[in-house]
């Protein structure tokens, strides 16, 4: 545990077109290198897709999806006298997000599709209907939770 005082959680300013600090995180966890304009291209990209697609508003879209994504609960690994017990426990709000962005970003990037925003597109769709990789490593991951209850009680 460190001695030294809290660290300052940054704000992270909006991103231009919808104003949403959700989807300023979202870009920012896609960016490689550095490389922030080419990410917003492809995010944007994405969302005039899923526009067209739908036929709702792009980002409303990413919103339920992410939503659908967030993962409740998840097991983390406890050692207790020499033996590991995966033990579920409650995820934090701002973890809860960062691993939904997370898996979106990681599953869109293994779909088979042309390019970065249509695969992109494609996930946060599929997302958004409650189907798609993403949704499956939540189920997986609460599922997982689910058959360790027993070992609820050694969580810290």
């Amino acid at each position: 545990m460190s001695r030294r005082k809290k660290s300052v959680k940054r704000t992270i300013l909006p991103d231009a077109r919808y104003d949403s600090q959700t989807v300023s995180k979202f870009v920012n966890a896609m960016m490689y290198e550095g490389n922030k304009s080419l990410a917003e291209r492809m995010f944007y990209g994405a969302m005039d897709l899923v526009e067209t697609r739908t036929g709702q508003p792009g980002v409303n879209v990413f919103k339920l999806a992410l939503q659908n994504i967030k993962p409740v609960v998840e097991v983390k690994s406890r050692r207790v006298g020499g033996a590991t017990y995966q033990v579920p426990v409650e995820v934090r709000p701002e973890r809860r997000t960062a691993l939904g962005m997370r898996w979106l970003i990681s599953y869109s990037r293994d779909r088979g599709e042309k390019s970065m925003p249509e695969k992109l597109a494609a996930e946060i769709i599929a997302a958004s209907k409650g189907e798609g990789n993403a949704i499956k490593k939540k189920e997986d991951t609460h599922r997982m939770a689910e058959a360790n209850k027993a070992f609820a009680h050694y969580r810290w």
